[in-house]
Parts: C-alpha cells; structure tokens; sequence
C-alpha cells in the first residue's frame, strides 16, 4: 500500500510532459492487451462458427442424401404396385408354357426398363418370381444364390415394408420390397416375388454433397458396427473410423496416423448411418493462422509507433504551455492596466493551432474583464435603478386597499350593508391573490378566499346560486396550491349557471384517500360529452373565459406536486360536472419541493 501510495503522490507531483507520456503508453499498452484479448475472442467465436457451419453443412447433406433415399424407396413401392407387373407375375404362378414364361419375363423386363431407365441414381433393377425366375434391368451383374435367398428373406421379414441392405464389399446399396398380389380394391396379398433395386450411392453423395472445393472426405458409416459404408477406402483407419462413429462429439479436431483432421458428425434419422465429414486441420486453418501472426506483429507495430508519437506530440504540446504558463506568472505580478500590452507579445499572428489559439484567447480574455468591469459597473447601477421602482410599485397594492377601505366605511355610514360586504370580500381576493409569497397555503384560507368570491357572486345571481360545502374539518390544514378552487368555482358559474335561467349548485368537496387529497368543483349544469372533454383536454377546442384555466391548475399542480398529480372531469351530458384536483395529504408547514 505504502508502494502504491508513493507511486501516486509521484505521478501527481509529476510536470504535465510525464505524465501525458505515462498515460499514453499506458492507453496504448491497454488497448493493445484489450485488442488481443478480443482479438482472440473473436477468433475462437470465427472457429466455433466453422465448426458449426461444417456441421450444418454435412447435416444438410445427410439430409439430401436421404430425401433421394425416400424417392427411390417410393420408386420400388411404384414398382411392385404396377398393375402390369402384378398381372404378369399372377400369370407366371399358373405354369405357364416355356414360350409364354418368356413372353410374361419380357414384359416384366419392359417395364422394369422403363421405370429405372427414368432414374440416374439406379444402377439396376431385379425382380426374382416365386419360380426361381429372375428378371433385370440396367446393369446385368449376376447375384449369388446365397445372396437371392437372403434377399428374399429379409423382404418377407418386412411384410411388404421397403428394407435396406448395405454390402460393404463393394459399397452396393440395395433396396429390397417383398411384391405382394392385389387386384383392383381386392388385397389377397399372395408373395408375387421379392424386387431388388441396386442403388448408385457414390452418385447420390457426389450430387448432394459439395466436397469438390475442399479436401475433406465424406464418410457413411454403420452406426452400429462402425464399417464404412462408403467410400471403399476413406481416409480414417477402421479403428479410427469405428471410434469416431461411437464418439458424442458433433465436431472437433482429432490428431490420428494420418494426421490432424477436423471431424463433423451426424447421425441420421432415416436409415443407421453415421455421416463424418473429415477434413485436414492444416488445410482449413493454415492461412487462419498466418493472419493470427501477423494480425499480432502489426499491433506491436502501431504500440511502439505510438509511443513515439505520443512523446512527440506530449512535447509540441507541453513546450508552448509551459512558455504561456512562465508569461501568465509575470503577468499576473502586474498590474491590471498593463495585462493587454503584456499578452500582445504572446500572440502569433501566422500558426493556427490550438495553442496560438490558447494565446489568442489569452489575449482576448485580458480585454473581455476590462468590458465586463464596465458591464458590471453599469449593471449595479440599473439594479439599484430596479428595485428603487420595486419599491415604489409596492405602494401602488396599498394604495388600492386603502381605497377600497373608504369605500368600505362609506358605504357603512350610508347603511348600503351590500356595498360593504362585497367591498370587504374584494379587498380579501385581492390580498389573498397579492399579497401571499408561498405558493401553497392552507386548505382553510383557500375555502376562506372562495367564501369572498361566493360572496361578490351571490350579489349578482341570488337564488340562483347555490353554494355548499363539504369539508371535514380535520384535513382543512392541507397545502394546496394558491387559488385552485376559485378559478374552478368561476368556471363553473361561467360554464353552469349563466347559460341556464334556474338555479345552480356548485358544491366543494373533499376526501382523504391513503396519502393523497382529492378535491372536488361539482355543479348541476348542462354537462359534456367525452368527445368535447378530450377535444378540450387536447386544446382543440377555445374556451371564452378569461380568467385562470384548468390547464393553468393542472400545469401548477405538476410543478408544485410531480407529474403523477393533476386534475380530471367527470362529466355527462344533462349530468353536471365535477373537477376532481388530487394533490398529496400534506398537513402543517408547507413542504418544499
């Protein structure tokens, strides 16, 4: 700790120089290790989307492969279901004459022709009667007893149903199909014969596998025994091979004899087979390699490159400053007058950079604090001016009262008890409206200022307005905003009571719901319709009042209270309104927020 304390006392006693040439190379140090760091980030993502995408390549292949498996599966279903065929061997199961066996064996042959004459991936086509007769098309390579007898086994062992058998000797493929009798809708499903299609599975795989750009080497394997089915001879040993096949892994990178091969396996869904895709490991990832290196030597470059720039660049900056910082210390020993003609010398009128800028401004600022003086001066002298007629307009609002005042007892001594009443309600409005700083005040003084304004109102409406009030008395210490319900009473006289020739009632109500205020301006006017209170809300639509608005309410409200406050109506036509205020339950002292 003692070693780390001293080290930063160290560099912050430093001079400007050092430490711009510790933190630049110490910047360039760490973006050259944060470089590399993602450098080989990215790298081993790059190698895990190679992996990947070989993977989904070979399984799209797998997948391929087996979609023209399915096709010649339905082919030998097509074949033994021919009609032609079905009525050729049904005729071959009545002994027929030596002439008409070769006739119904020709047929047979045409037909069998012409179905794997259609197919590129069919190398022939075998069809072996109940007799002992054989019957081919395409290539006429001739099939060992033994392997006719197990053909014909492993077809009824499949009851109808397509079966596959792979001989590793020669890599074959083939597809066997039990024929079973049928005629029209009628099943007898009598053993016709047993079909052999021997399947061009080297063609298959060169047509649904693009392996010609690479040098890997697509292998089928028996997932059970682990054999190649083809190639004849793949580039994995059949240990090696055997071993891989039985391996979770869908991709990695294995070392065999061989060499080094990146390995890609899937396992297929249709037939049991293992597909790997076996690729040199150099091959793919030699020039990845080469990019690594040399990815690593240019950042080397470009640290040591900018450690030399930026000690270059500390200087040219440093040595200007430091000059600017000698001249400042002698400027700041004179004396204000002298400032000006001291930082003329500092400036050059020809360099454009950023410290010949710094002088500039040096220069400028030296003259800016001689105007600002002057401003200052003249400013002080506009502001003694101001509140000089602040004072005086102060006398204006007492002047008014004390009018008000004699009118008052005016009309006190001339028994107009009407005059008085309305005169002492305005004088309250107008101190109320006047005279209180505070933003907020009392639930109480709020109601009392209401009270004045009923007051003038009642004068001018009589029966027509009728006022209640509904306030229990333990939330009248309140904070509400300062002339909240008076504007909303005026409202709803203006908006209630004038178009209407009977009476009005406008209530004030109030309710206490956990911590929040709701306070409520209700009349039994005309109402409005939702469209009318959205257009209004909105500010479509203008009003005739000329006092203070509701959105004047909501907007002090938001300021005083938060944006979670404000106001609402409720209304319907032929209803009447109500202007619901909510504010939070503040009690006692007004809150500041």
């Amino acid at each position: 700790m003692r070693i780390i304390r001293n080290n930063k006392n160290a560099y912050k006693n430093s001079n400007i120089f050092n430490k711009m040439i510790l933190l630049i190379s110490f910047m360039l140090l760490l973006s050259f290790l944060f470089s590399l760091t993602v450098l080989q980030y990215v790298y081993r993502i790059y190698d895990k989307q190679i992996y990947e995408k070989a993977s989904e390549v070979l399984g799209m292949s797998s997948i391929s492969i087996e979609r023209e498996l399915k096709e010649l599966e339905q082919l030998s279903y097509t074949v033994v279901t021919d009609e032609q065929i079905q009525q050729c061997l049904r005729q071959l199961q009545n002994n027929p004459t030596p002439y008409e066996r070769q006739l119904l064996n020709n047929k047979i042959i045409n037909r069998l022709v012409a179905f794997a004459g259609a197919e590129k991936y069919v190398y022939s086509m075998m069809l072996m009667d109940v007799n002992e007769g054989v019957m081919t098309a395409g290539n006429r390579e001739g099939v060992a007893i033994s392997l006719q007898n197990q053909l014909k086994t492993l077809a009824i062992d499949a009851k109808g149903s397509n079966t596959w058998l792979t001989q590793g000797s020669n890599n074959s493929l083939l597809a066997v199909r039990q024929i079973k009798s049928y005629t029209g809708s009628t099943f007898t499903l009598d053993n016709l014969g047993t079909l052999v299609i021997r399947i061009r599975i080297d063609r298959i795989i060169a047509d649904s596998t693009d392996l010609a750009t690479s040098n890997g080497q697509l292998i089928i394997a028996d997932a059970e025994s682990g054999l190649a089915i083809y190639p004849k001879a793949p580039i994995l040993e059949p240990q090696e091979l055997s071993e891989e096949v039985r391996r979770p892994d869908a991709y990695r990178t294995a070392s065999y004899e061989g060499g080094t091969y990146f390995v890609a396996k899937t396992n297929s869904s249709y037939m049991e087979w293992t597909y790997i895709n076996a690729t040199p490991f150099n091959e793919i990832f030699k020039q990845i390699n080469l990019v690594k290196r040399l990815v690593v030597l240019i950042f080397a470059f470009i640290l040591l490159l900018g450690l030399i720039l930026g000690y270059r660049l500390a200087r040219s900056i440093v040595r200007p400053i430091s000059k600017l910082t000698q001249k400042m210390r002698q400027i700041e020993k004179g004396d204000l007058d002298n400032l000006e003609e001291q930082a003329l010398g500092l400036v050059s009128q020809t360099a454009q950079d950023e410290v010949s800028q710094l002088n500039r401004t040096f220069k400028m600022m030296i003259r800016r604090i001689r105007e600002l003086i002057d401003e200052n001066y003249a400013k002080q002298l506009v502001i003694r001016e101001t509140e000089l007629k602040a004072l005086q307009a102060q006398i204006n609002p007492h002047f008014l009262y004390n009018t008000l005042e004699s009118i008052n007892w005016l009309a006190k001594i001339n028994k107009q008890s009407k005059i008085s009443e309305m005169v002492e309600a305005l004088g309250y409005l107008l101190r109320s409206s006047i005279g209180l700083k505070n933003p907020l005040i009392s639930l109480e003084k709020e109601l009392s200022i209401v009270r004045s304004y009923i007051t003038i109102q009642k004068t001018r409406f009589e029966e027509r307005l009728i006022f209640e009030m509904d306030i229990p008395k333990d939330i009248q210490n309140a904070q509400v905003p300062k002339l909240t319900l008076q504007p909303l009473v005026e409202n709803a006289i203006r908006y209630a009571l004038e178009p209407n020739i009977e009476p009005c009632t406008i209530t004030i109500s109030a309710s206490l719901q956990e911590n929040s205020l709701d306070l409520r301006v209700s009349d039994n006017g005309p109402g409005m319709t939702a469209e009318f209170i959205r257009d209004l809300q909105q500010g479509r639509i203008q009003t005739r009042g000329e006092g203070i608005g509701l959105a004047n309410i909501t907007e002090r409200v938001k300021l005083v209270f938060g944006q979670e406050w404000g106001t609402e109506i409720e209304s319907e036509p032929g209803e009447g309104t109500t202007i619901h205020v909510r504010i939070p339950y503040w009690r006692g002292e007004t809150k500041h927020v």
